[in-house]
Order: C-alpha cells, then sequence, then structure tokens
C-alpha cells in the first residue's frame, strides 16, 4: 500500500463528501433505524460502488446511461421523503407502528446510498484517482481503501450527530425535516435530468 496515494485520496473523499447528502442521509436514517443496522448497508454499498469505480471506472458509466440513474435516485429521495414525512410524528415506541428488521434497515440504507452516490463526484473522482494509480495492484488498492475509509467516517460521523441532535430536538420535527431533505434531494435530481 502507498502511503501518499492513500492519504491524498483519503482526505479528498473524506472533505469532499463532508456535508453532502450521503453524510445527511446517514443523519435521516440514523434517526429512523438503530445505527449499527444502517451502517450495515452503507458500509456495504460504499464497498459495491468503490469496486466498480475501482475496477471497472468509465465502462460503468457506459453501461448504466447516468439518465436513469438520476431518475431511480430522484424517486427513490421522494419517496423516502414521503414515507418519512408520513409517520414523521408516529408513536416513538419500539412496540408501536412498523417493526423494523435488521435486514429492513440495512436494505433500505444500502439502496438509498448506493442510488445517491452512483455516478456521484466521489465515485468519479475514486475511478479517476484509480486510473492515475492504475500501473500497480498497490496504488488500486490504496486508492479504494482510502475512498472506502473516508466515506464510511464521513457516515459515521452523519450518523453520531443525528442521535447527538435527539437531545436538542424532538424527533417529530427531526423526521420532518429529513422528509423534507429527501424531497429535496428527490427535486434537484430531477431538476438535473433538464440538463441531459
Amino acid at each position: 500500500m502507498d502511503k501518499t496515494i492513500f492519504l491524498s485520496t483519503f482526505g479528498l473523499i473524506f472533505l469532499a463528501e463532508l456535508g453532502d447528502k450521503t453524510q445527511l442521509t446517514a443523519m435521516a436514517l440514523a434517526l429512523r433505524y438503530p445505527w449499527q443496522r444502517i451502517f450495515v448497508g452503507i458500509a456495504a454499498a460504499f464497498v459495491v460502488l468503490n469496486l466498480a469505480a475501482v475496477m471497472v471506472g468509465k465502462v460503468l458509466f457506459l453501461i448504466l446511461p447516468i439518465f436513469w440513474v438520476t431518475l431511480v435516485s430522484a424517486l427513490l429521495f421522494l419517496y423516502f421523503g414521503y414515507s418519512t414525512l408520513r409517520h414523521a410524528c408516529d408513536s416513538d415506541d419500539d412496540g408501536g407502528g412498523h417493526p423494523t428488521t435488521a435486514a429492513t434497515a440495512a436494505r433500505t440504507a444500502f439502496i438509498m446510498i448506493f442510488m445517491a452516490e452512483l455516478g456521484d463526484k466521489t465515485q468519479l473522482v475514486t475511478a479517476s484517482q484509480a486510473a492515475q494509480h492504475s500501473s500497480t495492484l498497490g496504488g488500486m488498492g490504496s486508492v479504494f481503501l482510502a475512498s472506502t475509509l473516508a466515506l464510511w467516517s464521513v457516515s459515521l460521523l452523519g450518523i453520531f450527530a443525528g442521535k447527538q441532535l435527539v437531545r436538542f430536538v424532538p424527533l417529530c420535527w427531526i423526521h420532518r425535516c429529513a422528509g423534507f431533505m429527501f424531497l429535496v434531494f428527490g427535486v434537484i435530481s430531477l431538476w438535473k435530468l433538464q440538463g441531459m
């Protein structure tokens, strides 16, 4: 593993994702599901996305037109926004409402992060870094490891920031804000389609 490649890639990806939709999505999901369950989905999504970026690079975007990826992502954000707003002020008891299995939480997190990040700037940066350092297996491995760890770190920051927020703001209002945020991401994604 090349330390220089690792550190430069980690810093680049970490800073690019701070405050981005990935971190905000992780925060919102952490308010709805247990953090361990959603982190499994988030972590798996980033492993798959970064493997695709490192191994396949630009070929991925030839196979999956960005228009369709953006459309599916927008529809998912709109659905999760509607669903979150609809249940925003439901009883917070574990016994009431809809039971959440570990598989449901992990699957939801995986789909949200996968669709939000497919073709996003950090995946493009990861593919670009891998292309620049593709002459050695160590260079590509450093890019994959650094990018994945940076995205996991940013997501964990979002998750734990969300958990602390509950101490100061009523959960009902946090769910409303999260639902609104998902709707905004959905509308922005649909708006991007006009330029494609």
